[in-house]
């Protein structure tokens, strides 16, 4: 049995990655075990196990005392130093007590003990290995799917991904390859769990660093990502570089970056922005591909602003269903309420006081900025969002009325 054993640990060693000391510690507590439970002993035992020969010896300890009350644990000063003479009352001695049958109890009994220190040894790898991807983007391979997860296989373990991590409209094939985001690795009770995702915010960038290597080197750097999955985003960046242009280098030589990361998404619309510090400017530029006329900025709500659109841009500024204005709202942290030229005026002809209160909260009119084209967004649907009726929800409330006046 020695031979085996020894050789088995190489094994796990070798193919496993579980080290010979990490067993050797679990089958020592075992034998413990086996030991008191079929030899019916309560004493403090321990076992070595001896790594050269696989040889195992079972020691009885016994402590040294002036007089004994319990022989099991104790042995006297004077038996002691017939061992001895070196020892004292308070020193421990091993007394070895091997049964001549103890190798096959042990074997048997401490089997389910090593295979599930073997087991957690095994999770605890894994474990050690995937929380390193944690908030990283990984490539994996659909393997199942049911009413809760689509089951993703990362290699040596499954991910999951939940209902509001799947892109919406998005069908998952068993054998199809995807990038996903992985967003939390816990170490559960049966094994190492990984959660994944395909609409987390944090995927995009990840892309775009994986696409655009200026970002991964942080030439040009993501300030902020506003995203509904599978429909739209918009990105704004800036560049640490003055050199560097942030919108064409994340664009690239005829779109081609952003649309690898559009294909990726399944069509994902793609806005990208420049952040810059002026806050009216960067307003505007996260309302492209709207023009903007003037932002306002609310004396009262430091976090609030109105936009002023030309009136036959309304609907392109709120976007469909609102969408356009509230990623805008969401890409700058802004409450933005959006006005056509005509109902601005008529607010500033009914309220001059409160219009001057606001104009002296202005950072500075946008009327001249050359706001970012076409070039700079990737977004197939804004000629249609042009045309559409003017509707709006969460925070574009008011525009939709504005919307109404100006139809």
């Amino acid at each position: 049995m020695s031979k085996e054993l020894l050789g088995a640990l190489d094994t796990l060693e070798t193919e496993k990655g579980i080290k010979k000391e990490v067993v050797i510690d679990a089958l020592e507590a075992a034998l413990v075990s086996a030991y008191k439970r079929n030899y019916g002993q309560a004493q403090n035992v321990e076992v070595d196990f001896d790594q050269v020969k696989g040889n195992i010896h079972v020691y009885a300890v016994k402590e040294v005392v002036e007089e004994v009350f319990d022989s099991r644990l104790e042995v006297s000063l004077q038996d002691a130093l017939n061992i001895n003479k070196a020892y004292e009352v308070g020193d421990e001695i091993r007394f070895e007590v091997t049964p001549k049958n103890f190798g096959r109890i042990a074997a048997q009994t401490a089997k389910q003990v090593i295979m599930q220190r073997v087991r957690e040894a095994e999770r605890g790898i894994i474990y050690d290995e995937y929380s390193q991807y944690e908030n990283e983007i990984v490539t994996g391979e659909v393997e199942r799917q049911d009413n809760r997860f689509v089951y993703v296989s990362l290699g040596k373990v499954e991910a999951v991904m939940g209902h509001s991590d799947q892109l919406p409209g998005e069908t998952y094939r068993i054998h199809d390859k995807i990038k996903v985001y992985v967003s939390k690795v816990e170490n559960a009770t049966k094994g190492p769990q990984v959660f994944v995702s395909r609409t987390a915010p944090d995927l995009l960038k990840r892309l775009f660093e994986q696409e655009v290597p200026e970002i991964f080197d942080g030439i040009v750097e993501i300030v902020s990502i506003a995203r509904e999955a599978g429909d739209r985003a918009k990105v704004a960046v800036r560049s640490n570089n003055p050199n560097v242009d942030p919108v064409g280098t994340c664009v690239g030589p005829k779109g081609q970056r952003v649309q690898t990361i559009v294909n990726e998404l399944h069509g994902e619309n793609m806005d990208i922005v420049e952040w810059t510090d002026d806050t009216a400017v960067f307003i505007a530029n996260a309302l492209n591909p709207a023009e903007v006329l003037d932002v306002i900025f609310d004396p009262e709500n430091e976090r609030g602003c109105t936009v002023v659109v030309p009136d036959y841009q309304l609907s392109l500024a709120i976007g469909k269903r609102g969408q356009n204005a509230r990623l805008a709202a969401k890409l700058t942290g802004f409450k933005i309420d959006i006005k056509s030229e005509t109902e601005a005026s008529d607010i500033m002809e009914a309220n001059p006081d409160n219009v001057a209160a606001a104009e002296t909260a202005t950072d500075a009119p946008v009327e001249d900025e050359e706001l970012p084209t076409d070039d700079a967004s990737v977004d197939s649907a804004a000629d249609g969002d042009a045309e559409s009726p003017a509707t709006s929800d969460d925070d574009a409330d008011d525009s939709a009325a504005a919307t109404s006046d100006a139809e």
